[in-house]
């Protein structure tokens, strides 16, 4: 449960002033994990989380560890990244100054001098020449920020072949205080985004040279990157490193077009692709990262953070009656245990893997969510859970419920686009295929089927519909697409097409790029 799931929740809490922890069961179904404890009896779920992150994983075998070093102390400027943030990675702090990389507005802008519309027009271009073949003389200013990233793309390039990713979530908390997952920054994810377009503008650029050996390591590095960063503690982590797929996925049909593979060339590249590292499962994620942020959320509320209940609700409730008795008198423990039995059943929801049975878990959490909020927020419906029977637990158990049902609809989203990133994956085993029997018939199959068993174990059917995926083939080429998340078949258009779809296709020849 991260910033972006309870944005609401404004945490004010030193440990000089923090209260003994209340005598709880420390245990899986309670605290989840039994420590460490700081000074005060709690868990330092920051300390902990880090720890299962990093199980196994040494600075030799972390890609991070390099990436890291790429990007220096302070990619974002400022006051940098935190000292922990390398305890963690086990790394020495790079030097103030060194030959780090360089996001193309900071050259483009501050170092030659670009601005109003010739920046723009780089921006474009940059757009544009990570999914198609380009020349340096096409746009000089990115060619130059390119060569000026030449080293720290050299290590980023070497970390990628690293086996294993490991990025600390690190609070800017001081000695002695509480741990504070929530405020965990990023200090790199987005940045990685900034890595995965320079890698592809670069592949494009060495694919026009003709340099397709290189051009194929830059975006094995980039798809390696993407599956990477999804290891990564966080939900947003998931969505950076999914996207970062997408953008080495758009570039690898476009080298697939113009590289003039030859059959066992391509049947290589389509092995590289299958054995790039596994990202983590959504369930995983749920069943550790996010259940330790939400306790730590929750243990935070529990020794003295401001925002309260009203804050867990949302912006447009109401304000609830009584909350200061109600915090006062919380079973936390009925609270703990509520959240680690919703972790349990979204963890169990990511599972289904039938579409419309896990939209329907969804839908119905979505709805006992509704129903638990309304309550907390009626003034009348919360004197009385607070005056009946066993008012701690009950509230506490409400507490627990409103918790968990902000993270659903977040987790439905993030669900989403890992199917979308399972189809894209699917999408470009059976376009290599296509592309290596193609070369030995000399035209494309009648069918998907005809590519098993040599050039495809089987055609999957489309992740969103289980049914099999459409495929048109045509005198020059080929269209073949899946419905995409929306579930109807939009005739093979995407996002980027007018009018606009929500299919995942791969079309050959490709189609011209829309013009900003």
């Amino acid at each position: 449960m991260n910033a972006i799931l309870l944005p609401a929740i404004l945490l004010a809490c030193t440990a000089d002033d923090a209260p003994p922890a209340p005598k709880l069961p420390l245990g899986k179904d309670t605290t989840y994990v039994t420590g460490p404890l700081d000074k005060h009896g709690y868990i330092d779920y920051e300390a902990a989380l880090n720890a299962e992150l990093s199980k196994g994983i040494t600075p030799e075998k972390n890609a991070n560890a390099l990436l890291a070093l790429a990007f220096g102390p302070a990619p974002e400027g400022g006051d940098g990244i935190p000292l922990d943030y390398y305890r963690w990675l086990d790394v020495p702090v790079p030097p103030k100054q060194g030959d780090y990389f360089v996001n193309i507005y900071a050259y483009v802008h501050n170092k030659l001098g670009i601005s109003g519309d010739r920046l723009e027009a780089v921006f474009d271009a940059q757009s544009r020449f990570s999914q198609r073949p380009w020349a340096s003389k096409d746009c000089p200013p990115l060619a130059e920020w390119l060569e000026a990233n030449q080293k720290p793309l050299a290590l980023a390039i070497e970390g990628l072949k690293r086996p294993e990713y490991f990025n600390p979530l690190v609070s800017r908390r001081k000695e002695g205080d509480p741990s504070n997952l929530i405020g965990a920054l990023l200090h790199t994810v987005q940045k990685y985004r900034e890595l995965a377009s320079a890698l592809t503008a670069r592949a494009m650029l060495r694919l026009q040279e003709k340099k397709f050996d290189e051009a194929w390591q830059d975006l094995l590095a980039c798809h390696r990157l993407g599956r990477f960063v999804t290891r990564g503690g966080t939900l947003i982590e998931s969505l950076v490193g999914i996207a970062i797929g997408q953008i080495a996925s758009n570039a690898t049909v476009t080298y697939l077009e113009r590289a003039d593979l030859t059959s066992k060339q391509a049947m290589q590249c389509q092995k590289d692709l299958r054995d790039l590292p596994r990202g983590t499962a959504l369930t995983d994620k749920i069943g550790v990262s996010e259940r330790m942020m939400g306790l730590d959320a929750l243990q935070l509320i529990r020794r003295g953070g401001a925002g309260g209940l009203a804050g867990l609700v949302g912006n447009e409730a109401p304000p609830i009656a009584d909350e200061k008795k109600a915090l006062e008198m919380m079973d936390w423990t009925a609270v703990m245990q509520t959240m680690n039995k919703w972790y349990d059943r979204l963890g169990a929801a990511t599972k289904i893997k039938d579409r419309a049975a896990r939209d329907k878990e969804f839908k119905k959490i979505a709805e006992e969510y509704q129903v638990t909020k309304k309550d907390l927020a009626d003034p009348e419906k919360m004197k009385k859970l607070l005056d009946g029977k066993d008012g701690g637990k009950v509230v506490g158990k409400a507490l627990g419920d409103v918790l968990m049902g902000l993270l659903s609809p977040a987790l439905e989203k993030v669900q989403s686009a890992h199917d979308r990133s399972r189809q894209v994956d699917t999408n470009l085993q059976i376009a290599f295929a296509l592309a290596a029997y193609n070369k030995d018939h000399g035209r494309y199959p009648a069918k998907l089927t005809d590519l098993t068993p040599k050039y495809l174990a089987n055609v999957p059917d489309d992740v969103f519909v289980d049914k099999p995926l459409t495929y048109k083939p045509s005198e020059k080429g080929y269209l073949f697409y899946s419905v995409g998340v929306n579930g109807k078949d939009d005739g093979g258009s995407g996002y980027s097409d007018d009018p606009p779809g929500d299919d995942l296709r791969v079309k050959m020849p490709q189609p011209e790029l829309k013009k900003k």
